[in-house]
């Protein structure tokens, strides 16, 4: 059943990044450019985004536990870390560049376009390099020490 169920909840997700616009590089690049043919529309996308994971999780937070596991499992660092830091700027550049973020870059693979394809395959080389680095790369000595 939770097979189905995580089918059910990608496949929603996937049409919701298709209708909205997301999986189309070109309207998110145009989200991005608010200096030149800023077009404000994935401002709707991201605030009913919003609204419904901060609803979601009011209700999914009252029960004891989830439905199809023993225990919530949640993040437990807090630190913002060079690591951290460093990740989310490689991913803004990224996101700036193209359009794509993982998720719409995915689901752009089903038009069979060749952008969304160089796109993932360098997504997935740059994840196997960073998994290939050291853990604490950004993190100064003295940090380190600490952890």
């Amino acid at each position: 059943m939770s097979i189905a169920l995580t089918f059910i909840a990608s496949l929603l997700f996937g049409l919701g990044l298709v209708v909205s616009g997301l999986a189309n590089p070109a309207k998110v690049l145009n989200f991005l450019d608010i200096t030149g043919a800023w077009d404000p529309s994935l401002a709707f996308t991201m605030g009913g985004a919003v609204i419904t994971t901060a609803i979601g999780f009011q209700l999914v937070f009252k029960r004891a536990r989830p439905v199809f596991a023993h225990v919530f499992h949640l993040p437990t660092a807090h630190a913002l870390d060079g690591n951290l830091i460093a990740g989310s700027a490689l991913f803004g550049i990224g996101w700036g560049l193209v359009g794509y973020c993982p998720g719409p870059a995915i689901t752009a693979l089903s038009s069979g376009g060749v952008p969304a394809l160089t796109f993932v395959a360098a997504m997935l080389a740059g994840m196997m390099i960073a998994r290939a680095l050291p853990a604490n790369l950004f993190l100064s000595k003295q940090a380190g020490a600490k952890t």
